[in-house]
Parts: structure tokens; C-alpha cells; sequence
């Protein structure tokens, strides 16, 4: 491991990174839709209301979320509303923290305008609070890979960890959450993961009491933004456990002292943990009446003991390599990390296949409307230092040899390429966005239907995008009148089922 002081001058790499994302803001699609109407919602509602009411959210939101949620006439149906008179808000409070001070400077900006005869909305909705919302995600996604390839650095050469970086930024399923999905919690889970984990990775083994305590705030975040991050939380526990070990080991006889300050430092970043996800505990008590209601669906419909695990991986339907076939060869990398650095090796394998586990168990392990599995967005960090250390094996295979760098080079723009062109078929539906998909259909298209229309469509996405955005919408209405309801995925569901007060 290499150690770097954590804010050094910027490098080559990292000066290319900051320009390819500043010559990327035109993709920024800023639109509320679908899931996002839920997570916006706190952001909008706190921000300009001052409370947690979400009818005009509700009743502004696009056809496919209020779908199911508004009757025949217009109004809100009373089974929207939970036995607190709140709507069921079941979406987390997270990615709404991130926005909500840009979104504060926002509203105060449009306010003083109106008073020099602006005539801008000031109700959340209207285009500087959308735009701003939007360009915040674009951030959070950008620094989630900016921090990821600052801790590949740690371990692998700039030049693999870069090459990480660019293939997972363009050639998995962040992009789309990223650019053309803002108003969804994926690319800011990835933010906090990557700033977890690198801020993790960084202090163990000398962590101070105060680290300790940042740790577990970051954590706390870090589950506010996404609850399955709480996976995540294993990298501490088999830092302790070995810590533990280790201490146990010692013939000393302040050994057992020594094991009561790390279980005080362990409970010292618990209590830290808790009270940064206080927002979604009061929020949770707010809406549902209880801080442990968190509105999805309940345990016992989980499939713990049949997960869904070959179909996660491998399924038409959204399978993580199937359809973001990079992150095959980022997984492999991962169980490399153990020969560059046990402990970090394992805390990370470990996080991910528990991570994995509780997706596969989950009734809608497939996202629904999800491009690839979007659930493991907030894996961004792991699968950049996965694919770095499998480039650093592969360059370490071919000393001095040129052949190592083409190859790598081309394998990430031919994923990329892939990506591109079945993030095209998804968006313009060639190919539905719920359900399994014919790989046959999508093979021909990414053949002849792609070339053609890439160009022409994504002018339209830079001249004509409302219109682009309406005709979008439109087909996947017509889409959704084809498919079967679907119940809601754990902090992300595409077209949640009401849910039924609790007794």
C-alpha cells in the first residue's frame, strides 16, 4: 500500500477525471420521475413547506408513479394516506439531505428574483430547483468515483485505477443514475459508500476516539441515503474482529484492557451511527406512526430461504453481468484484493456477498424498471478497486509489455460501447424496462437499430429533450398497461403498491 496525504495536488489523472465530468453536464437530465418523485419530495416539501406533505408532489408527478395513486377524479386515494394522515412516503430521506442546502440557496435566489419581477415559480417544481437538483446528483456521482479511484490509488498504479474508473463510470448501470435519473438515491449512495469506505480504509488500525465517531456519523449517513448500505457495515466488523484476535494474541497483561477500549470505540461509533440516522427514524415515526416502520415490504414475504442468486447475476431480467457485463470482471478482481491486502480484501468480499445475498432475497431482486440492477449502484467503490486490482494483475502478468495496456484499453471501451448501446434500447424502449428482455431482440438492435438512431436521438436529447423526455414517458405508459403490478424494492420501486397502515 501506498500512503498519500489525503488532499495532495491533483494529478494527471485526477485533472482528466474533473475534465471529462465538466464536458459531461450537458447529459444532466433534470426531470422528477418514478422513484424520484418520493425521494425529491422530502427535499421540496422541507425546503419550501416547511413540513412533510406531499400532495402537490403527489399530483405533479409523472403518469407512471401516480398511477394507482390519484382516482378517476383527480384526487389522492385515502388508501395513499398512512394512519398519521401522512402520504406513504416510503422512499428514504437521504439523497433529500444532500439537496436540500443547494436547494435552500436555490429557493432564496428565486425568491429575490421574483421581488425584481423574475416571475419564477418558487414551489420546488419549476426549472432552477430541478436543475439544481439534477446537477447535485451529477456531483455526488462524480465525487463517488472521483474517491473510489483516489483509494484504488492506495493499492494499484494511477494508470489501472483510472482505466477502473473510466469502465465503471460508462460502462455500468451508475450512468443512468447519474446523468439521466437524478431524482433517484443510487449515484448519492455510492457517493457516501465511497466516502465510508475510503474514509475506513484510511484510519484503521490507528483510528482516534474522534475517528471513531466520524466513522459512525458517515455511517449513519450512509444508511439514511440507502438501507442496504447497512451491509456495508461489515468492513468494521472484521476490522474488529481482527483487531480483537490480534489483542487476544498478545502476552500482555493489558490485553484485556485493551479489548474493553476497542468494544468502548465499537459502541462509540454505534451511538454515533444512530444519531445520524435519526432523520429517517423521525421522518419513519412522522409518516408510519413508528421510528422502525420503514414502509416496504414485510419480512416474511422475503424469499430467505430460495434467494433469487443465479438470477441476480445472470437473469435477462436485469441481471448484474448480464446485462453490465464489466461488473463480472470487477467481482473477480475483488477476491484479488486479498493478495494485496487480507483485511481489506475480506471486509470488502464480505460486504459485497452479504450485500448480494439481501438483494437475491428480496421479491423484486430485480429493481422492476431498472437499468441492469441498479440496487448494486452503491457498490461503485468496490467494483473500481475490484477492476483495478484485476488490471494490476493482468499488467504485473505482461511486464514491459504493451500488450497488457491495449488490451485492457480496448476490453473497457468495447464494454463501454455495449453499455451505451443498451442504455439507448432501454431508454427509448427497443427493449422493455420491466421484465426479462429477448437477447436475441437486443443483439440485433445493438447491431442495426443503434448505429442508426444513437446520433439523431441524442441531438434531440441536447436540442428537443422535453419533448424527447414526453415521448419516453408515453411508451413506457403504454408499457406499463402491459405489465403486471409489482410491489415495492427495498428503497427503490419503480411503481409501489400502496401500503396498508399497520395495526
Amino acid at each position: 500500500m501506498t500512503s498519500s496525504p489525503p488532499f495532495s495536488r491533483q494529478s494527471r489523472y485526477e485533472k482528466i477525471l474533473i475534465v471529462i465530468f465538466v464536458l459531461s453536464l450537458p447529459l444532466v437530465n433534470p426531470w422528477v420521475r418514478g422513484d424520484g418523485v418520493g425521494y425529491y419530495a422530502y427535499a421540496r416539501a422541507l425546503v419550501v413547506n416547511h413540513n412533510l406533505q406531499f400532495e402537490q408532489d403527489w399530483l405533479c408527478a409523472n403518469p407512471s408513479f401516480s398511477s394507482g395513486r390519484v382516482d378517476a377524479a383527480g384526487r389522492l386515494r385515502a388508501d395513499q394516506y398512512t394512519r398519521t394522515g401522512h402520504l406513504d412516503n416510503h422512499f428514504a430521506i437521504g439523497p433529500a439531505m444532500i439537496w436540500m442546502p443547494f436547494l435552500a440557496v436555490t429557493h432564496f435566489a428565486v425568491l429575490t428574483a421574483d421581488r425584481h419581477g423574475a416571475h419564477i415559480p418558487a414551489d420546488g417544481f419549476s426549472w432552477p430547483y430541478i436543475g439544481t437538483m439534477a446537477l447535485v446528483t451529477a456531483l455526488a456521482g462524480f465525487l463517488s468515483l472521483f474517491i473510489s479511484f483516489r483509494l484504488a490509488c492506495e493499492y494499484f498504479s494511477e494508470g489501472c485505477a483510472f482505466l477502473a474508473t473510466l469502465g465503471i463510470w460508462f460502462a455500468s448501470s451508475l450512468i443512468v443514475y447519474m446523468y439521466f435519473n437524478p431524482s433517484w438515491s443510487h449515484a448519492q449512495s455510492a457517493f457516501v459508500v465511497a466516502l465510508f469506505l475510503w474514509y475506513w480504509d484510511r484510519t484503521r488500525g490507528t483510528r482516534s476516539l474522534r475517528q471513531w465517531i466520524f466513522l459512525g456519523l458517515i455511517a449513519g449517513f450512509m444508511l439514511d441515503m440507502y438501507y442496504p448500505n447497512a451491509m456495508f457495515l461489515f468492513v468494521v466488523l472484521v476490522e474488529m474482529a481482527g483487531t480483537a484476535t490480534s489483542t487476544m494474541q498478545e502476552n500482555s497483561s493489558a490485553r484485556f484492557a485493551n479489548l474493553a477500549s476497542l468494544m468502548a470505540r465499537g459502541v462509540i461509533f454505534g451511538v454515533a451511527l444512530v444519531i445520524a440516522f435519526l432523520p429517517t427514524l423521525v421522518t419513519r415515526w412522522i409518516i408510519y406512526g413508528s421510528p422502525f416502520d420503514m414502509g416496504y415490504t414485510e419480512v416474511h414475504a422475503w424469499s430467505l430461504a430460495h434467494p433469487f442468486l443465479g438470477q441476480v447475476l445472470f437473469s435477462s431480467d436485469h441481471g448484474i453481468f448480464s446485462w453490465t457485463p464489466i461488473l463480472l470482471l470487477a467481482s473477480i478482481g475483488i477476491f484479488l484484493l486479498l493478495r494485496c491486502d487480507r483485511q481489506l480484501g475480506v471486509a470488502l468480499l464480505v460486504s459485497s456477498l452479504a450485500f448480494y445475498f439481501l438483494i437475491a432475497t428480496y421479491p423484486d431482486w430485480d429493481g422492476i424498471s431498472s437499468f441492469g440492477n441498479r440496487f448494486f449502484v452503491s457498490l461503485t467503490p468496490i467494483f473500481v478497486l475490484g477492476l483495478a486490482a484485476l488490471f494490476s494483475a493482468w499488467e504485473n502478468a505482461l511486464p514491459k509489455s504493451r500488450a497488457a495496456l491495449f488490451s485492457a484499453v480496448t476490453l473497457v471501451a468495447l464494454l463501454i460501447a455495449w453499455n451505451l448501446g443498451l442504455l439507448f434500447q432501454w431508454g427509448m424502449h427497443l427493449i422493455p424496462d420491466r421484465g426479462p428482455i429477448s437477447w436475441s431482440a437486443m443483439a440485433s438492435n445493438q447491431l442495426h437499430v443503434v448505429p442508426e438512431d444513437l446520433s439523431h436521438s441524442l441531438e434531440r436529447y441536447i436540442t428537443h429533450r422535453h419533448d424527447l423526455m414526453q415521448e419516453i414517458e408515453k411508451k413506457d405508459l403504454r408499457q406499463l398497461g402491459e405489465s403486471p403490478s409489482s410491489t415495492p424494492a427495498p428503497n427503490a420501486a419503480a411503481n409501489p403498491a400502496p401500503k396498508k397502515d399497520q395495526p
